[in-house]
Formats: C-alpha cells, structure tokens, sequence
C-alpha cells in the first residue's frame, strides 16, 4: 500500500486523537519522508516484546501498534492454555496506563480473563503476580532504562519467565493476522487488583534476608522511575533504617529531566546519587532503573564513592548465596564474567552459561541464582524468574551490614574473591548509532576479518554465535579468545541502537592484589582501545 494511503487507513483506525493528529499534520505538510519512515515495516515482535518510540505508525509505539499486540497474544493464550488469564502492569512513563487498559479491554472481550494491577509498579512486582496469581501470562508495559520517548511491551508465560523461541514467533504470527483494530471488542469488565498482590511482593522479598545486623547507612535513588515507594517498603520491613533517597529523582517523571538516559550505567546519571553518598556518608549507594529491575551498587572508597560493575555485584551476590549453603545451578548470560564458574565449583554448584538476556537465565533448570552484567540479578526464583532490581538490593544491603557488623567491607570481600580465583578485570565498549549499518559492518568484519593480535596478545579462537556456542542457540555475536585467557564478545545491543563489546581479563593474584589488578585493567583497557581502532569507531 502507498505509505499516504498507509496513514489515512491508519488515521481511519487509530483511537487516539493526538496520534492522529500527528499524522495528519505529517500528510497536510507533505512531509512524505517522514510518512514513509513511519510506514516502512512495523515495530516486530520478538522475545524483548515490543520497544519503540512514541508515536504514530507501525513503526512506533501507540495505541493501534499496542491493540494488535493484546489481539494477537490473546489469539495465541486461547490456543495454548484452558481458561487462559492475563496479568497486566505498567509503569510511569507515557502512555503506559493507557497501553495496559487498552490490552486490558481487548483481552478481556476475546475471552482472557484480564487482571489489571492497581497502580504503576515495578516490573518484579508484575512478574511476582503471574506466579501468585496462578495467570496464563503477564504483560508489561515498559521500556525499563530506554531514553524518555520509548515505550515497550514485555511478555512473559506462566512461569514468569520472559518469552523465547518458539513462542514469540507464534505469538508475532497471531499479531501479523490481527485486522483492523477498530473492530476489535472492547470490554470494560476486566478485574483491578487491590493491594494484596503487591504486598505479598513485598513480604516475599523481606523474607529473603537472613537475620544479622541491620546498621547501614544508604543513598538512594529510582531515577525518577517507579521503584522509590516499593523499595523503602522493603528496606523497612526488612529491619533498615530510612534511606537517604535522591531527592531531585525520587517521584516518577517520565521525561527523567535530572538524566540524559534513565541508566544506571550511563555516563553522569549517578551523579546526584554519588553526590548524596558523599553528604550523607553512606555505607553503600543503590540505585534501581526506572521500572526497578535492575540494581547498581556504589561502595565508599578512600578517595569517595563509586560504582561496582554488574559483575562485581554477581561475584558479591552469589558469594553470599554460596556462603550459605544455597544449592542448586547458577547461572550467567555469556558475556558476563566466568568468576561465578569458579565461584560455584569452589562450592561443587553447577553453573551455566545462557545467551545474553535474561528470558535465557530464566529457563535454567534448577536455577537458584542468576545474573547478567547489565546490573540484572535474580536471587529468588521462587519469587520470579527475571530478574529484581529490590530483592538484589536488599541482598546487598544485608550482606554489607553484616560485613560492616565485622569491621569489613563489599570491597573487603571481593578482594577475598580475587585472591582465591584470579583478578577478574572486565570492560564494555559501547558504541551508539544513528546508523545500523555501521554496527552490521563491524559484525561483518569481526566475522570474516579478525584481527590478528588485541593489546599485543594473539587471537587465538573465533565463534561465530550464529552457528551456535556450546550448545546454545544461534544468536548474532562474535567471540573471540586471546591468548592466556583473555576473552572478548561483540554482538548488537537486543534493545537499543548500539555494537557492544565485553571484554575479560584474568590475572592470577600472587604477592599483590593491586598488582594484578593493574595488569588485568591495563589489559583490558589496551583491548578496549585496539578493538576499537580495528572496527574505525574511535
């Protein structure tokens, strides 16, 4: 169809007055660019769900993009589950509650009994209700850390994991044969959840902790996201003291006017966090991304505060699990560091490496922790099998409580880590576009012309993922052995417009500790600096 009369038919159908005004404006001013960008494809269904930017067109995120989602994941329930139901949450930012009682009324029409969850919430606490609730699905509407003009739709099945092959190419399948969204039934009937699912969240995860000292002191921040309420319920009835919460972040925004992008990870958006730590002298600093299933760490130091890695957070948090005697399998996404293998055969755990995402950590058998190194943590499967930006934060209160209790720190103790298992230096380049195709290009070489040498050290291996990597399904990334067990992983980001490239170095900790960490940083910074050279992204 041509891309004009693509958008008049859109118009015809489309609920919302300001999306249609929008592409009315694009057609009355001609801008025949803009209409065929617009019309180009249509945002696809995968296992992310859904994640675009506002707007009108098939290729953004709105209300008929969202009705045909709800149409299609309804079509696919009816066909796989007896009495199937549906949970659905949203978070703060636009649009998301209009999104979640659109799915709502569509899905309750076709016969899917719909079960709206009473307020924006974390997206752990829409996980948790799936399980609880005993629902066929769950939906979430979110784009979690992505910049202020996206939005996104998670999907996740009964076993409150997210989906993964086959499923979401049969639930993409039902979304392609949905119609006009206009002559979709509407039904107002569906069920708004009071407070009990909620709760029950939160004594779960208060439940997690082990009982010991309880003197911290913590800054705080939900960067402007959905988190601040729920986590300083958890922090009180697990036995802490009030947090120290980013006063310019702490209510829902979603124009997230203190930060340029709403991750902990990006550069600048824990500065008034650190700024806190600093007046108020914190013990550690916590951080959750906008729907909070994430966590960053911030620790004190002698010279101020600063950021863990994500991996350095798994190495303390599963240290603690294993310290325990928690058994059973863990597990991390491929590019996260290989320390909990060892971590885990120093405890005779098993542990298991999955595709990057945590719908792959989600499946393990056995599963009893899992983390990947983009600040995702699951400590308690038994709540949820995604990962819980608040249940691993207050695991990582309790464990530096009890470590501050002795006179030591999360420092103290991921030295001890290093010492026995080698120094486990990690890097990310990360590399945003305006233009895939210099991210396809990059792959391309990577594949078909690796470089010889990184930092001085030879190539020794090449695995292309889409051919499979031990046993894993094909996905589009490369990895690359160096000599003396060094690693690096580049694959496109699954969620946003970026190559990433994690690089590991690992150094065995003789006479001294700082040492070897200066030789595996170096190393891996030196990595970071060719590689980047190699792919013209400097």
């Amino acid at each position: 169809m041509d891309p004009l009369d693509a958008a008049r038919d859109w118009i015809s159908q489309d609920p919302d007055p300001q999306t249609r005004d929008e592409l009315t404006t694009l057609i009355d001013t001609g801008d025949g660019a803009e209409i065929a960008a617009r019309f180009a494809g249509r945002l696809q269904f995968g296992t992310a769900g859904l994640r675009g930017e506002l707007g009108a067109g098939p290729m953004r995120m709105n209300r008929v993009t969202v009705a045909r989602a709800a149409a299609g994941l309804a079509r696919h329930l009816l066909d796989t589950a007896p009495e199937p139901s549906v949970v659905i949450g949203y978070d703060a930012r636009t649009n998301s509650d209009v999104f979640a009682r659109d799915t709502a009324e569509i899905m309750q029409a076709m016969g899917v009994r719909a079960l709206l969850l009473p307020e924006y919430l974390p997206t752990p606490v829409l996980a948790f209700a799936i399980g609880h609730l005993g629902a066929s699905a769950g939906v979430m509407v979110t784009a979690s850390h992505n910049p202020p003009r996206d939005n996104g739709y998670k999907v996740y099945l009964a076993d409150t994991s997210q989906i993964v092959p086959p499923v979401d190419g049969q639930i993409a399948a039902c979304i392609d044969a949905v119609g006009r969204v206009d002559e979709l039934g509407r039904d107002t009937g569906y069920t708004v959840l009071g407070p009990e699912v909620a709760e029950a969240y939160l004594d779960a995860v208060a439940a997690l902790v082990p009982d010991g000292p309880r003197e911290l002191v913590v800054a705080y921040t939900p960067m402007h996201g959905v988190g601040g309420h729920s986590m300083a319920q958890v922090a009180e009835r697990s036995g802490f003291a009030d947090l120290h919460v980013v006063e310019a972040q702490a209510r829902p925004d979603p124009a997230f006017p203190t930060v340029a992008f709403p991750n902990p990870e990006e550069p600048g958006a824990m500065d008034l966090a650190l700024e806190l730590a600093a007046s108020v002298d914190a013990d550690v600093v916590i951080a959750n991304d906008p729907d909070a299933d994430r966590c960053a760490v911030g620790v004190r130091t002698e010279g101020g505060h600063r950021m863990l890695t994500g991996d350095q957070v798994g190495a303390l948090l599963a240290e603690s699990l294993l310290s325990r005697g928690v058994e059973g399998t863990y597990a991390c996404s491929i590019v996260s560091s290989d320390l909990l293998g060892r971590q885990a055969a120093a405890h005779q755990q098993p542990w298991q490496q999955t595709l990057t995402g945590f719908k792959w950590i989600g499946k393990v058998e056995g599963l009893v922790f899992g983390y990947e190194e983009a600040l995702g943590y699951c400590v308690a499967p038994h709540i949820a099998r995604d990962k819980d930006g608040m249940s691993a934060a207050v695991l990582i209160m309790a464990l530096a409580a009890s470590l501050k209790a002795q006179g030591r720190t999360l420092l103290d103790l991921l030295d001890d880590i290093y010492r026995r298992h080698g120094w486990h230096a990690t890097g990310q380049l990360a590399v945003r576009v305006d233009d895939l195709s210099i991210i396809a290009t990059a792959m391309e070489r990577l594949r078909t012309d690796p470089p010889a040498t990184l930092a001085g050290v030879a190539v020794t291996s090449l695995d292309d993922l889409e051919l499979g990597y031990q046993g894993l399904p094909p996905t589009d990334g490369v990895r690359l052995g160096l000599d003396g067990g060094s690693r690096i992983i580049c694959r496109p980001s699954g969620t946003e417009p970026k190559l990433k490239c994690y690089v590991e170095a690992v150094t065995a900790v003789g006479d001294s500790l700082e040492e070897a960490r200066e030789t595996a940083a170096a190393t891996v910074d030196a990595i970071i600096a060719d590689l980047s050279a190699y792919l013209g992204l400097v």
